[in-house]
């Protein structure tokens, strides 16, 4: 993937897509809204088989729930995002934290004023890793925009700023969230309109230009029960998480459920299946899914959950590798 990827929105393509422009300002086909082509099939992980262990209750450099990660296949590198220490959650400031693939703590960057951190994707670029993210939180602290950001450690970034490039894939939405499919090279969107939530699926190779006219898919997914916890995409499945923390209404094993459903009829293949990873953690409120691919070719789906003591929040984060 680092060979064939090329970044041009990074600095001329950032200028020229920053301060706030949309597709509709660059000409780059904004507000389609059917499919132009399927996504091919694919295997799909077997979500009633055990989980293992990646690590757990590693610290962050926000003592906040974590609410996401996502991994840069190849730089080899892992960041979670939570919310910023200190401020409101309708705000939308977002720390996110790198680690490496033990838990250890390597970095941080702040991100203000960006969104809740539902999910969020990572493009290599060389050495660099470049964050897709929501940004320009509205007042319930919900990303308004999908923003392509430049990882750079120490730093604090505003979303007012007009050095990276920000858009509206649909026509009509008020809000978005992404993930990213690292093997095989599709972004996921979700995103709110007409009172409800949608998903569109994309190449990276569009993407990656900025240009989100071609979705492959553009659907309703189903209702499915349960707190909205995270998302992601493995070939031509999506993978969605619900749950909440351990509580007294809600004791061990808990009720994290993951479903998976084919994108390309709209209709579960799997689940609500609940799963028990890390089912001794203290608090363990589900948050996060993201794919990976290891140098010996195998594909994993991982979950993340919340965990430690209030004030002392951690991550714990595990994986499924049994395809069907």
């Amino acid at each position: 993937m680092t060979e064939a990827f090329r970044s041009p929105l990074s600095r001329r393509g950032l200028l020229r897509t920053g301060a706030g422009a949309s597709l509709a300002a660059v000409g780059l086909g904004y507000g389609a809204q059917s499919a132009s082509a399927a996504v091919p099939g694919s295997a799909r992980f077997d979500l009633s088989q055990p989980s293992y262990d990646l690590f757990r209750s590693k610290q962050l450099h926000s003592v906040r729930v974590q609410q996401s990660f996502a991994f840069d296949s190849v730089n080899k590198r892992l960041f979670v995002a939570a919310k910023r220490s200190g401020s409101a959650e309708s705000d939308g400031d977002l720390c996110i934290s790198q680690l490496d693939f033990d838990g250890n703590y390597v970095s941080y960057m702040h991100l203000n004023g960006f969104g809740h951190g539902v999910a969020f994707g990572v493009r290599p670029s060389g050495s660099s890793s470049y964050l897709w993210i929501e940004t320009e939180a509205n007042g319930n602290g919900y990303g308004t925009k999908l923003a392509y950001v430049k990882y750079t450690a120490g730093t604090t970034l505003d979303a007012s700023s007009t050095s990276f490039g920000r858009f509206q894939p649909i026509s009509g939405a008020t809000e978005y969230t992404c993930s990213i499919d690292p093997v095989y090279n599709r972004m996921i969107v979700r995103y709110h309109k007409d009172g409800g939530k949608h998903i569109a699926v994309y190449n990276v190779s569009d993407t990656d230009q900025g240009d989100f006219s071609n979705p492959l898919v553009n659907f309703t997914p189903p209702a499915i029960s349960g707190t909205p916890q995270g998302y992601t995409l493995y070939g031509s499945y999506m993978y969605f998480l619900t749950g909440t923390a351990y509580s007294k209404t809600n004791e061990e094993p808990g009720n994290t459920y993951l479903t998976s459903i084919n994108v390309n009829t709209g209709a579960i293949a799997q689940g609500p299946t609940l799963t028990k990873a890390g089912s001794t953690l203290t608090y363990r409120e589900p948050e996060g899914l993201a794919i990976y691919r290891t140098d010996g070719g195998e594909s994993r789906l991982f979950l993340g959950f919340a965990t430690g003591e209030e004030g002392d929040r951690r991550s714990s984060i595990f994986y499924k590798n049994d395809l069907v």
